[in-house]
């Protein structure tokens, strides 16, 4: 159980300069540029890490090519690598508290959900891959009694994997437990607005007994780190959460290059959709408000649009706002926190153009829409519900990425479905409703790669976690996270 004064006893703690770790070594920028850290606590540089060129980029896929090539990791007994894999994720929950409080002072996550989502969620992801290393198994294939077909799993070589700012250790996992339970070599790119944890846990690895080479580290800005990843003639595949813009270089640098296979977890704009008939409206209000609200709405999965039936809707709203007003937002290392800071100012400054765009289309806000706690220097915004928001409208179609949510109306379970399909996204939304063969028709209907049906959030590592349309493609996360990451190879012999 963890009390405040441990967290106090850690939120000054001085954070030296980092540096990239390639090759099991922690070294500067080729040109030993550095970019500066700055905590959204309270806009102060925290400190400084290196800033990556193509140079160090090329110089860690060359390592992680030399590890792949001489076997060092994809040739070590299954056993073995699950045992270092485990001692990994032991020694992260060892550092959980020093993780958790370094991330947020990196990016501004509430120590709540820090502690579940960051290093909780990343121990525990780290020892499902783990479990699985010595129980994958090849194919015999059901062929004529003269010939045997054997289905071969080869892990693909090298993984670059580019991750975003709001949650580095849950989805930085989500892509090298199954990347490297299977074998292969990992280059991460973190975001720079958040890498000190994920430098962090890859000294963890090497402290596990992980070779030198599996598992790289590169910071520095996605402009030139990124781009050199995805140009890499010698990257085999490339896995990346984040925009759909940065999304769509990866695939033209994918086609430019050597064709390596680009997996995207793109953006949302989920729907949560809430009929007269939901179990429980103030229980659904107080859950909704959480799946918008929490981690400033830094979330890709966050139901950023609600849609509520025509007859509920004003009582509804009521009760969001209650639930919304009553979140403590502020100092994200206080226990009673219900939301941190907005990772960049340049993101607060995007989430509050999105605020008077929805003015000047006719939205009326409701609750919140503005900065808070400026004077602390810090990054701070209300939890902000936007109301008469039509279909068409700039903040029905876009995603923010911050604590606005779209309020509609709808009249009948069709208008639902047209209005939760209505946007370019497809990656998760939500049903409230006591009518199960309702909820098995949203299900159906809905174009998204994740329904919560009487709930928002919290499907856990077991389930996979992918969109459709242009939320991107692959999945994280469950077994069918393996498929990303392994190559299929028939062996066709003549008995």
């Amino acid at each position: 159980m963890v009390d405040q004064a441990q967290i106090d006893a850690l939120r000054h703690l001085p954070v030296p300069p980092k540096g990239h770790l390639i090759d099991g070594v922690v070294c500067a920028a080729e040109n030993g540029r550095t970019l500066d850290v700055i905590s959204p606590l309270n806009g102060s540089v925290l400190t400084t890490i290196a800033a990556g060129t193509r140079a160090d980029a090329d110089r860690a896929v060359a390592s992680a090519r030399a590890a792949f090539e001489d076997g060092r990791w994809r040739r070590m007994p299954p056993q073995q690598r699950k045992k270092i894999m485990l001692k990994w994720a032991d020694l992260i929950d060892k550092e959980a508290l020093e993780l958790a409080v370094l991330g947020i002072r990196d990016n501004g996550t509430e120590i709540g959900m820090a502690l579940r989502a960051e290093p909780g969620s990343a121990s525990g992801t780290l020892r499902y891959y783990a479990e699985c290393i010595d129980k994958l198994y090849g194919e015999i294939a059901p062929t004529a009694s003269e010939f045997l077909g054997l289905v071969h799993h080869e892990p693909v070589g090298v993984v670059a994997a580019i991750v975003p700012w709001n949650f580095p250790l849950m989805i930085g996992t989500w892509k090298l437990g199954p990347a490297l339970a299977v074998g292969n070599s990992v280059v991460m790119k973190p975001s720079e607005m958040a890498s000190l944890t994920l430098l962090r846990i890859a000294e963890l690895a090497l402290e596990a007994g992980m070779p030198p080479g599996v598992f790289n580290v590169v910071t520095g800005e996605g402009a030139e780190v990124g781009a050199a990843l995805a140009e890499s003639m010698d990257v085999d595949v490339i896995v990346f959460t984040g925009s759909g813009g940065t999304g769509r270089r990866l695939l033209q640098a994918s086609a430019a290059s050597n064709l390596k296979r680009c997996y995207l977890e793109l953006g949302g704009k989920s729907a949560n959709i809430v009929f007269a008939d939901a179990p429980n409206l103030k229980d659904a209000a107080k859950v909704s408000a959480a799946g918008i609200f929490r981690n400033s709405g830094q979330v890709c999965v966050a139901g950023s649009r609600l849609l509520v039936e025509r007859s509920i809707h004003d009582a509804f709203v009521e009760e969001l706002a209650k639930a919304a007003s009553a979140m403590k937002i502020g100092d994200p290392l206080d226990l009673g926190t219900g939301a941190g800071a907005i990772n960049n100012a340049a993101q607060l400054d995007r989430n509050l153009e999105f605020v008077a765009t929805a003015q000047a289309e006719g939205g009326k806000v409701v609750q919140g829409g503005k900065r808070i706690l400026a004077e602390t220097g810090g990054y701070f915004m209300e939890p902000t519900i936007v109301t008469n928001v039509a279909p068409g409208h700039t903040l029905a179609q876009n995603e923010v990425f911050g604590p606005v949510l779209a309020v509609t109306a709808f009249d009948t379970e069709e208008d639902a479905v047209r209005l939760a399909n209505s946007t370019e996204f497809g990656l998760a939304g939500g049903v409230w409703t006591s009518d199960l063969s309702r909820a098995h028709r949203m299900i159906h209907a809905m174009r998204t790669g994740v329904v919560h049906v009487n709930t928002y959030g919290g499907p856990d590592v077991t389930v996979p976690m992918g969109g459709t349309k242009q939320s991107g493609n692959g999945h994280d996360k469950s077994l069918h996270a393996f498929d990303k990451f392994m190559n299929l190879k028939t062996a066709w012999i003549k008995l």
